[in-house]
């Protein structure tokens, strides 16, 4: 095989596209792909090896291309379940609109058809303007008796009056005890629908959101579904590398990749929120939630395996939430899913307990977080080492066995998902993201595989709650990426000097010079992530998708359908300059709103308007409007090469100066939460408040209108737009 790689290097990388081009586009395979993949693997790691190892050396020579063997077999490990969940997605829509008519046809003969669902909203310290979208969302959503619960651990009286104020139930318990599976379980035992569906404090569910998933329940195995996790805001990965409108949020390659696929293997999981549960497994294990991780969504879903229930995924975005909006936030985040999913190894119904079927054991494990996070570090320090002190990975090796062995995997592994998950995965993106992470969670992981045992539920931060301190985990990781880019461009740099060099085989003089500016653009990129970028807006805005009209306090009126609203205010692009003034009062006609009334802020082609909410109905029918009637954001799925070129583009045009900040006002002294007594609560939720359509118009406004000749027509009577 080496001879072959010495006289032919190129022919390996030529077979691999070559089965690309036939299997992705002449005679399209998900089986071909993954079968290239696969031929391309097993290809390296018998050269690896056995060629690259030094297996009778002493152990000075072996410890460190063993380590990195070692990290690269885990890592193929991962890739080869990967690649097995990517071969066989799923698509479940056809199912849902089968589940949908049947249902509103149950309801339009009887309502008392359709069972009751407890929707529960598990909350702890997330503000109110996170807070009551989510329970306006629930209460808008379309099912005859959906009875919203608030879950609330913090026991703030202000939560207990917005839910009075709203129509929604209100549940508090004695203590915090199991953090959010125990807030869920106490929730379990308040009420008794068949179904719960639960949500985070911070997801709103779209009007169908129960119509679309509640049909899959007809089949008995079925115990759990889940929709995706998407988001209204951008990351910060968008946010502070200024791609948002460049690549998705980096959790689509999860959610639209991952999660069909394991779909295809009856081994989805519930995500901790967007869900609905069949009581019935409630009961069957034991009365509700699992305790014993901080990841009770993944115990349950095993729980329910055991049981011969199945999780369903139907990959539609029904429920729109807060992606993490500051590196702190995402930190927490990502802490807690990797030590709550380390931690069920060491539990009896985790993956490696009794009463579970091997394909499943596979699918749950939980090594890729700590595999990741090694091959990141390994592929770093690597030619580093190899650069400053000659401490090579692999002995024995020259360009033309990298070329034959080497690039051709990679070519597969990257190209290959690329073409599993089109519009989904992002090689150059993912990279940078797992580099990032890696200073963190990997330490974190490790630590857990260590001691398993008194980890905390940590909610992620949000809303104005959100903010980090002065000093915050970006700041570790910025100061290890510039550690360790002045360490490759040092290592660069000596190598160039013939009479320094440590590299001595000028064969593989350009791999490393490679490899090294390649990671300190990949540590560039991840320094850069850590600068937060200021979010300078409260709210988050959407684009207008109806006409809307503005009438001032002369009568002068103008009608525009292009622009962007929020809850705060609206922003109108005009043809020509308006006639309205700054300061001028205003009303601004929504159709499927009713009338709100606003102050003009500027005025010119684009005029600007801020909301002066007259009454606190208009205010929840515009949250129901903008929020739960379907959504366009984050929802471009460009090419994979768009990307990378974004991303280049990106770093040639950053700004890397360095500015004086301007001093920050002195923080506020905290002041203490009030709370409720420590006591069970349970205000059964009132009467679900209608908040379709237009409010209704006083008769003043009424004779505004007409005297514009404006209408303000309901929404139709057959629902939302539904977002594919």
């Amino acid at each position: 095989m080496t001879d072959v790689a010495f006289t032919a290097p190129w022919a390996s990388l030529a077979l691999v596209l070559g089965a690309f081009v036939i299997f992705g586009g002449l005679w399209p395979s998900r089986v071909g792909i993954v079968a290239t993949i696969a031929a391309a693997i097993v290809n390296y790691l018998h050269w690896r090896i056995f060629s690259t190892i030094p297996w009778g050396g002493s152990f000075s020579e072996l410890w460190w291309p063993v380590s990195c063997l070692i990290v690269e077999v885990l890592a193929l490990f991962d890739a080869g379940i990967l690649l097995a969940i990517l071969s066989r997605p799923t698509d479940r829509s056809a199912e849902a609109d089968a589940g949908e008519a049947r249902l509103r046809a149950l309801w339009a003969e009887n309502a008392d058809l359709l069972p009751p669902v407890d929707v529960f909203i598990a909350t702890y310290n997330e503000p109110r303007e996170v807070l009551e979208k989510t329970i306006l969302g629930c209460l808008a959503m379309d099912w005859p008796e959906a009875r919203v619960w608030v879950l609330d651990d913090g026991r703030r009286p202000w939560v207990q009056d917005m839910c009075f104020a709203k129509g929604a139930g209100y549940i508090t318990r004695p203590d915090n005890k199991g953090a959010k599976a125990g807030n869920i379980n106490h929730g379990l035992t308040q009420t008794n629908a068949p179904f719960v569906a639960v949500f985070d404090a911070d997801f709103v569910p779209q009007r169908d959101f129960l119509i679309r998933t509640m049909g899959f329940f007809e089949n008995e195995k079925i115990g759990i579904v889940q929709i995706p996790h998407s988001f209204y805001n951008h990351d910060p990965m968008q946010t502070n590398l200024g791609l948002q409108q460049a690549m998705p949020d980096d959790q689509r390659f999860f959610f639209e990749a991952i999660m069909p696929g394991r779909d295809g293997w009856d081994a989805s999981f519930c995500c901790g929120s967007n869900s609905v549960t069949r009581r019935a497994i409630f009961d069957e294990i034991g009365g509700g939630l699992p305790e014993g991780s901080i990841t009770e969504d993944m115990l349950l879903t095993l729980a329910s395996l055991r049981k011969g229930y199945i999780t369903r995924y139907l990959n539609e975005p029904l429920a729109y939430g807060l992606a993490p909006e500051s590196t702190a936030a995402f930190f927490v985040q990502r802490q807690r899913w990797a030590q709550g999913a380390i931690q069920i190894l060491y539990l009896n119904h985790g993956p490696l307990g009794g009463a579970l079927k091997l394909r499943y054991r596979l699918l749950f494990l939980p090594s890729a977080w700590v595999t990741q996070g090694l091959q990141s570090v390994f592929t770093i320090l690597a030619p580093i080492l190899f650069a400053l002190f000659n401490l090579a990975p692999m002995v024995g090796v020259d360009l033309p066995g990298i070329i034959f062995f080497l690039l051709p995997m990679i070519v597969a592994l990257l190209g290959g998902i690329s073409m599993l998950a089109p519009g989904r995965y992002y090689p150059l993106a993912a990279q940078i993201l797992s580099v990032f992470q890696t200073f963190r969670i990997l330490p974190a992981a490790l630590k857990t595989l260590i001691a398993p045992k008194g980890l905390t539920f940590k909610v992620t931060p949000k809303g104005s709650g959100s903010k980090g301190g002065k000093r915050g985990p970006g700041d570790y990781v910025l100061f290890a990426s510039l550690t360790l880019m002045a360490a490759s461009l040092a290592s660069l740099a000596i190598n160039m000097l013939p009479d320094y060099r440590i590299v001595t085989q000028d064969g593989l003089l350009p791999v490393v010079a490679f490899w090294l500016a390649f990671n300190m653009v990949m540590l560039l990129l991840v320094a850069m992530m850590c600068l937060e970028k200021p979010r300078v807006r409260g709210e988050e805005r959407f684009d207008l998708r109806q006409t809307v009209t503005l009438i001032g306090d002369n009568g002068q009126m103008l009608s525009a359908s292009r622009g962007d609203i929020s809850i705060s205010g609206i922003g109108l692009h005009l043809d020509a300059p308006s006639g309205f003034a700054v300061g001028e009062r205003v009303q601004i006609v929504l159709p499927d709103v009713g009338i709100l009334r606003g102050e003009v802020r500027y005025s010119a082609r684009r005029i600007g308007i801020l909301f002066d909410f007259h009454s606190e109905e208009i205010r929840d029918r515009l949250i129901v409007s903008l929020f739960t009637n379907g959504m366009n954001v984050n929802a471009q799925r460009p090419s994979a090469l768009a990307v990378a070129g974004a991303i280049v583009r990106r770093l040639w045009s950053a700004d890397l100066s360095i500015r004086a900040q301007a001093a920050s006002a002195p923080e506020a002294p905290e002041v203490p939460v009030e709370k409720l007594s420590a006591a069970t609560r349970c205000i059964a939720p009132g009467k679900r408040p209608d908040l379709r359509g237009p409010v209704p118009l006083t008769a003043e406004e009424g004779a505004s209108l007409a005297a514009a000749k404006v209408a303000v027509v309901p929404v139709p009577a057959e629902g939302p737009r539904r977002v594919a």
